[in-house]
């Protein structure tokens, strides 16, 4: 097992009713104004709105809206973001959504505290250095976010999705209340669990070093992503099998089960950040067609801990029979595992290709994932 530290300084109120205490949490740390982030009217039309609304207002906080922010959450908001918070003189970002949203908040909180441009940020032209305090209140489990210290936005004038990440993007407080999510749709709530899925395995298959025990953890969350979805999918109000589901994404990726060990890459996220920044695709939609083809790929280069995913994951005896497995579970459940089923064609892979070459060299991958080897892995999925 490899050192590590181990930080998270995010703290999760998770259950039941537990929005209706945002107002005290904010006023805890002193909050007066805030800019409260959310993305469709579904929040007002749920009462969500209104509910927050009351609460910030009963403890005298001040609140500013900027609604309309979308899935792949794009740049420009980001920057009317920044410039709603400081005409407000806004002193914290309130998420109210999911990842997108989350993610925007994070890069609003970044960017109001930067002298330049906030796409800086995201190509290395500066550090994130500081951030406005941020609050979360979740309504999709999917990313993460709410309790890691990251965020992707897309610059469609650039047709780039990149990513920063800073300690100081960690939430102070986040909200996960699965009785906010009964709304989400069939087919976020699919590709949310590819997304988890996907989270979990980057790290279980490339890293040098992965112990035994963060390997049971994974398998552990993945068996629990099938199960939840699988439950939701018969008996969409199974809010037992929801909260289940909304935890195991926020282990997927707040640092847990990557303790231990070294190593690792996330191609998978580097090639779909490409999907999404070309063609608009669900991010959750892109990585269930990225994966199974990139898995079929990479396993020659990890061939014990694939045979292992296929053994304690499906029950399946090769690495051939477990990737199998996987894609036919994204096909029963309804998400894509082809690039025709996000219209994507074979004539669009040259773009593509060319594309996941400046996210590859950000995740400091750009060795091993060539033109020529992304080509393989995209044909994989044709």
């Amino acid at each position: 097992m490899n050192d590590f530290t181990f930080f998270n300084p995010t703290r999760i109120e998770f259950g039941a009713d537990k929005e209706q205490l945002i107002g005290q949490h904010l006023a805890e740390h002193g909050i007066k104004k805030v800019l409260l982030c959310y993305g469709s009217e579904r929040i007002k039309r749920e009462g969500l709105f209104a509910v927050v609304s009351q609460r910030l207002s009963e403890n005298g906080i001040e609140l500013v809206e900027l609604g309309g922010i979308v899935s792949n959450p794009v740049i420009s908001k980001v920057r009317e973001g920044i410039a709603l918070a400081k005409e407000h003189q806004v002193d914290a970002i309130l998420s109210v959504g999911g990842g997108s949203v989350l993610d925007s908040a994070k890069a609003i909180a970044a960017g109001i505290c930067y002298a330049g441009d906030v796409w800086d940020l995201f190509v290395g032209k500066a550090g994130v250095a500081a951030a406005l305090p941020l609050f979360a209140i979740l309504t999709l489990a999917a990313t993460g976010s709410e309790m890691n210290p990251g965020a992707v936005v897309t610059n469609k004038e650039t047709r780039q999705k990149f990513f920063i990440s800073s300690p100081t993007l960690f939430p102070k407080v986040s909200i996960v209340n699965p009785a906010l999510m009964r709304s989400v749709s069939r087919d976020y709530l699919v590709y949310s669990a590819s997304d988890v899925i996907a989270h979990l395995i980057e790290v279980y298959f490339t890293a040098s070093v992965h112990p035994k025990l963060q390997s049971r953890l994974v398998e552990s969350l993945i068996g629990t992503v099938i199960e939840t979805t699988e439950a939701l999918l018969e008996n969409p109000h199974d809010d037992d099998a929801r909260a289940q589901f909304a935890w195991a994404a926020t282990l997927a990726l707040n640092g847990l089960t990557s303790s231990g060990t070294a190593g690792f890459s996330y191609p998978n996220h580097a090639i779909e950040h490409s999907l999404s920044a070309l063609f608009n695709v669900p991010h959750g939609a892109g990585l269930s067609v990225v994966v199974p083809a990139w898995m079929k790929w990479f396993q020659s280069r990890n061939p014990g801990q694939f045979e292992r995913f296929a053994s304690e994951v499906f029950s399946v005896g090769s690495a051939a029979d477990g990737i199998a497995a996987l894609e036919k579970w994204f096909d029963k459940i309804g998400t894509p595992t082809r690039l025709s089923q996000l219209e994507i064609k074979a004539s669009d892979l040259p773009a593509i290709v060319d594309n996941v070459q400046g996210n590859v060299r950000v995740f400091g991958i750009a060795e091993v994932y060539t033109p020529d080897a992304v080509t393989i892995i995209l044909r994989n999925a044709l």
